[in-house]
């Protein structure tokens, strides 16, 4: 009875986590001059949300209940977007409005343009972003400006909402820092990862013959390490080469197959599936982890060179992000190893896990929703 308690206490706290890629949309700038050309991707299902795009409520969108909704889109939208030189504001003015998919989805594209005051081209550019901030803390911004033949880049979130961007020399170091941070968010918020890899480290407190060795602290440690590192250099490799468009597999594939590893994972704790051989796994598995990874800077479009700066600020971030996880967990691990609470987490919160995996698995193979964002 207790065991079923705590399997359904465990699948409460996991419904909620978020089974699909985190609310992004993408910005798109050209400066020429005074003027200015917009593009604005922003996936259906969040403005679905916000406005209502659904006309009939049949749970699926049509292109005439979209383009019905034109007119609210781009007034919600740019009401949310503020672009102002040093000369002072510079309105923004609805275009057309398309379709596009990106690897999670259908997205609105909407177009615009603006004109900024003074008589000669801006030095630096303010942009103001609050789109979805009152409806998802998490929700991001990845912008893209180019000119005068260089491309920078920048992400607005709820802490940065208001961003100055000088247009003469780019800021490669504040480009770098800005994918660190956004690395760092990514992996924090993706719970499919997290759970992999804690699924992977729970058992290494619990290895055979680690209470009669001496430092078995120190060897727990090195367990981890190399689970960790497998899995490092598994996702680095297909992270960069998905990011720089040599390899690219469909999103519902890459997705589907991140919540089975998931499930196997979970599912090693139960039955021996992988017989010692965990880094093994985590590398086979980190292959595929990478290509979710590299969904957001593949989407965003960015020229190879900016592309290179920003995925090793990324890649750079989510391995710290991934340490910072792996620090809290190990010493905690390490001391509730001899209890029953550590017991019922490795079997009981192992079975939760792959559970609430194979959810996210079926959602992601048929495209439907079983769990509530």
């Amino acid at each position: 009875m207790k065991r079923c308690l705590f399997i359904l206490l465990l699948c409460a706290w996991l419904a909620p986590a978020q089974a699909h890629k985190p609310s992004d949309s993408y910005l798109s700038l050209a400066v020429h001059g005074q003027r200015v050309e917009g593009q604005w991707d922003i996936a259906l299902r969040d403005l679905d949300f916000a406005i209502g795009l659904d006309g009939n409520g049949d749970g699926a969108l049509t292109w005439d209940e979209i383009r019905a909704r034109h007119a609210a889109i781009a007034a919600y939208a740019l009401q949310r977007l503020q672009l102002a030189s040093g000369q002072g504001a510079c309105p923004l003015q609805a275009a057309e409005q398309l379709i596009d998919h990106h690897t999670d989805g259908a997205y609105n594209v909407l177009r615009f343009r603006a004109t900024c005051p003074g008589g000669a081209a801006p030095a630096s550019v303010t942009i103001g972003y609050t789109l979805f901030a009152d409806l998802d803390p998490q929700h991001k911004g990845l912008l893209k400006i180019d000119s005068g033949g260089t491309t920078q880049t920048a992400i607005f979130d709820p802490d940065r909402p208001r961003q100055t961007i000088s247009l003469a020399a780019p800021d490669r170091l504040a480009q770098f820092g800005a994918y660190v941070k956004h690395g760092i968010w990514h992996i924090w918020i993706g719970y499919d990862h997290i759970l992999f890899l804690l699924s992977l480290l729970l058992p290494a407190v619990l290895l055979p013959g680690l209470r009669e060795q001496r430092h078995g602290l120190n060897a727990a440690f090195i367990d981890v390490l190399k689970v960790v590192t497998a899995f490092t250099l598994a996702h680095s490799i297909t992270l960069s080469l998905a990011s720089l468009s040599v390899v690219s597999l469909p999103s519902r594939w890459v997705e589907s197959a991140i919540a089975a590893s998931v499930i196997l994972a979970a599912l090693n704790n139960l039955l021996p599936l992988f017989r010692g051989k965990r880094p093994v796994a985590a590398f086979a598995f980190g292959l595929i982890h990478g290509f979710g990874f590299a969904s957001v800077l593949r989407d965003l479009g960015l020229p190879q060179g900016s592309l290179l700066a920003s995925l090793l600020g990324f890649n750079v971030g989510v391995e710290i992000g991934q340490l910072a996880i792996v620090a809290a967990f190990l010493p905690l691990a390490w001391l509730l190893r001899k209890t029953w609470l550590y017991r019922q987490v490795l079997t009981v919160g192992s079975l939760a896990i792959a559970l609430v995996a194979c959810v996210w698995l079926v959602e992601r193979v048929a495209d439907i929703k079983l769990i509530s964002v």
